[in-house]
């Protein structure tokens, strides 16, 4: 599937990707697609939609994460994390940033924990759990949340907020077409930090990357 990762466009995301990144990036793509014939993990079966859709579409967001978590080994939740997306293909090529992928189904944190073992990612850690009760035992413990499909936006803001450390950040992965979700977010308690058009290599696709950070709550 080398060829296929690179006719897609991923070296067009400039993100310097080793061999390695590829190839762990292909397996678990190998994994999901098997995996998916009998658990059904996601919709989309076709291997060239599956690059296009679950890999190029997660790493994009990569160069906005970086510029963001300048910190040197920053913790991230990824809430709902279903068949790993986009936190599976972010501890691949990111190995010092500490994920914890959070999903309440079993079937899928069965799957997470199965990747996670074939590939080694000592820095991603599974919990199968609910969102709201990792929030109560994990509070104020994540220097950033992430979600690709979880809920709404104003719902996954309100689930992203105890676990965020102060000025902790919350990126949601969105379509194009999120003004409306958008006008639903309290601006007295998020701060809009960037609203990123995401570049999709040879896609159909057109995704924006929303990052926010809560408002300081005033002393007086």
């Amino acid at each position: 599937m080398t060829d296929s990762l690179l006719s897609l466009g991923i070296k067009e995301l400039g993100l310097n990707l080793t061999d390695g990144n590829v190839a762990d990036l292909e397996h678990f793509l190998q994994e999901m697609g098997r995996w998916n014939q009998v658990h059904n993990l996601t919709a989309i079966e076709n291997e060239k939609d599956s690059v296009r859709l679950h890999i190029i579409d997660s790493i994009a967001i990569l160069p906005v994460l970086r510029h963001f978590l300048s910190i040197p080994s920053p913790k991230i939740a990824d809430l709902g994390s279903g068949g790993g997306l986009p936190a599976i293909p972010m501890a691949i090529i990111q190995p010092e940033w500490r994920l914890t992928l959070i999903e309440a189904i079993r079937k899928k944190t069965a799957f997470l924990q199965h990747v996670r073992g074939k590939l080694k990612l000592q820095n991603a850690e599974i919990l199968s759990e609910r969102v709201e009760n990792v929030a109560v035992q994990q509070a104020a413990q994540f220097d950033a949340v992430i979600s690709r499909a979880f809920t709404n936006l104003a719902r996954f803001l309100e689930l992203s907020m105890p676990f965020l450390k102060p000025d902790g950040l919350v990126f949601a992965l969105k379509s194009k077409r999120a003004d409306e979700e958008m006008a639903a977010v309290s601006r007295e308690n998020w701060r809009l930090l960037a609203d990123e058009a995401l570049f999709i290599p040879n896609a159909a696709v057109e995704r924006r990357l929303l990052v926010f950070t809560p408002m300081r709550k005033s002393s007086s």
